[in-house]
């Protein structure tokens, strides 16, 4: 019988600023490790994370000292599990489907991409992560929910205030505050937008919810809407921009990608090299033990998926990015019941759509060379910044 030896020495700015050296010597010495900084236990071995995540009846997603209720105002499918998540869950499903994405939205996304792409000036230093990624993933996103009304600028105010608020772990005021005011100003934008889409159903997600046979009550409806933009920005955006980085930080590795189209194979790698998001948190249900350390009913524990995807136990190197590793399921979508519902979606808009097509219009892009890439993130992580210059 042993305890979770306790990191008090590890802060939150520590794991926001540089989190994967501090899970590696977690990996190595201490793989199930308190803490306090944090209010959880944290698992950074991808054996470890994966089996809390694949057993919902053990560790609930009711984590009682989250900061996401606070943060959207709701107690939201992503906190549920059983009967209760799956319906909710598969209440917007069926426009985040392959088969919807396919005939609704792979031509706009097309069309949106080649769009924003047409605004960048060629020959010229841009931002690609404020002047492309945010952008076209905040519009792609409008669409898909209905909200198309909504400003780029908007959609991406909104995702931000929402993420900061749900990884405000340290319980601090302003991040909730600036969520209270989101909250409020989404709730009204849905109250305008909703009777147009009960009088002309369409396969948006705000619409197929509304219209549905057996509809959600409207407050969850409007949580369900805020956990896509929340997520539904932020992930393929820093996905982008992670990618695009580590193909121009690696031109050896881009150009055999160009050459055999390995679109796809460099979308999985960056995602797994650097996930969007980083932790997620559950609640244990009844006391037990993983391997020898006590874990007892009702603490939080959270799995560190970004430290599962750098796991020596299977990947090589992982800190390195590298589209021709050998390949391992990495955990950047989550695994069991809350495996990420826009996956599907982040692929098709970022691995077949975005990538080729910028590479195609700038094929000699090149990092600028005296401006450093600054990341930044815990519980969701990626670049700040993108600057490059188009050839």
């Amino acid at each position: 019988m042993a305890q979770a030896p306790i990191n008090e020495a590890v802060s939150l700015a520590d794991l926001a600023r540089d989190p994967y050296s501090i899970y590696r010597r977690m990996r190595l010495e201490t793989p199930i490790v308190e803490v306090p900084a944090a209010r959880r236990i944290m698992l950074t071995k991808a054996k470890h994370t994966r089996m809390v995540k694949d057993n919902a009846e053990l560790y609930s997603s009711d984590d009682p000292v989250t900061p996401m209720q606070r943060a959207f105002q709701a107690h939201t499918l992503m906190r549920k599990d059983g009967p209760e998540h799956r319906a909710e869950r598969m209440a917007m499903q069926k426009a985040l489907s392959p088969k919807v994405i396919k005939s609704d939205w792979a031509e706009l996304y097309r069309k949106i991409a080649s769009d924003y792409l047409d605004r960048l000036p060629c020959g010229e230093r841009v931002d690609l992560f404020t002047d492309l990624c945010g952008p076209v993933a905040a519009r792609i996103l409008a669409h898909i929910l209905g909200l198309d009304e909504a400003s780029d600028a908007d959609m991406m105010r909104w995702s931000q205030t929402l993420i900061d608020g749900a990884g405000n772990f340290g319980f601090a005021e302003d991040p909730f505050a600036k969520s209270d005011a989101a909250n409020a100003e989404m709730n009204a934008y849905f109250d305008r937008i909703e009777a147009r889409h009960r009088a002309e159903p369409n396969n948006s997600a705000f619409s197929i919810m509304l219209n549905a046979a057996n509809p959600l009550p409207i407050g969850q409806i409007h949580s369900n809407i805020k956990i896509a933009i929340g997520g539904g920005i932020n992930e393929p955006r820093d996905a982008l921009a992670t990618i695009l980085y580590g193909l121009l930080s690696n031109p050896e590795q881009l150009e055999e990608v160009k050459r055999t189209e390995a679109w796809s194979d460099a979308f999985e790698e960056g995602v797994r090299w650097v996930a969007p998001i980083q932790a997620s948190s559950r609640r244990v249900t009844e006391a037990h033990q993983i391997d020898g350390i006590d874990i007892p009913e009702g603490v939080t524990l959270m799995t560190i998926q970004a430290s599962a995807n750098h796991d020596e136990d299977l990947f090589e190197n992982g800190h390195l990015f590298d589209v021709f590793r050998k390949k391992a399921p990495h955990q950047a979508f989550g695994s069991g019941p809350h495996h990420c519902s826009g996956a599907q979606v982040a692929r098709k808009t970022v691995g077949e759509i975005m990538l080729p097509m910028i590479f195609e219009r700038f094929p000699n892009m090149e990092l600028v060379p005296d401006e450093k890439v600054i990341w930044h993130g815990f519980g969701f992580r990626g670049p700040l910044n993108l600057p490059v210059t188009l050839n």
